[in-house]
């Protein structure tokens, strides 16, 4: 799976609005988005057009308008925005659920490219159809809270200090799952082994 630009900026973009959701704000200009991800305002415009007219975004008019997710677009899979951008998680056409093309080997259903990038494709779905956008800005709002860090899109009057620390290299174990498991520990009881993650999600 090769992730598009276009599909990286619209995630950006629709978890910039959860975000400024859990900051308070109602409504975020697209000038605003697109300063905060140093994007060009018409193609962060182009996009949003895009998450609107599937439905997961919306338009607010006015002196405070804007951008906001619907009730909907917040409970909606990560996988969701991906394929409206992208059109299909698997690597290759013919491993495909959901944009399937025949390609041109002669046997198909021997094929052992084909059969491993099934696989790849199924390891992908499994991550990126598991996870609302909702959660995830939940557990991003909240790793940024405990590094001291004040999230994007604050009101006027929070002073959260912000990370003074350098952090370049990438650390595996900054990944989201690890943050959804610390996040979902609190709401075991007591004496239950952390869940599974292979298993099923918990809410948070």
């Amino acid at each position: 799976m090769h992730l598009s630009k276009k599909a990286e900026y619209a995630l950006r973009a629709a978890i910039n609005l959860g975000i400024a959701a859990q900051m308070g704000r109602g409504a975020l200009p697209g000038s605003e988005l697109a300063e905060a991800n140093r994007l060009p305002l018409k193609f962060v415009e182009r996009i949003l057009q895009e998450l609107r007219d599937a439905g997961w975004v919306e338009t607010h008019r006015g002196k405070f308008g804007g951008y906001s997710l619907t009730p909907t677009g917040s409970h909606r899979k990560i996988g969701d925005i991906v394929r409206l951008m992208d059109g299909r998680l698997a690597p290759i056409c013919c491993a495909s659920e959901f944009a399937y093309q025949k390609c041109s080997c002669p046997d198909e259903q021997h094929c052992g490219l084909r059969m491993i990038m099934l696989d790849v494709r199924n390891a992908i779905a499994k991550i990126l159809d598991r996870y609302t956008l909702a959660e995830v800005v939940e557990v991003t709002v909240r790793k940024m809270r405990r590094s001291g860090v004040t999230p994007p899109f604050a009101m006027a009057g929070d002073d959260t200090p912000r990370d003074k620390a350098d952090r370049v290299k990438t650390d595996p174990a900054d990944g989201f799952l690890a943050g959804f498991l610390q996040l979902a520990k609190p709401t075991l009881p007591t004496g239950t082994d952390p869940p599974d993650p292979d298993g099923p999600s918990y809410s948070i």
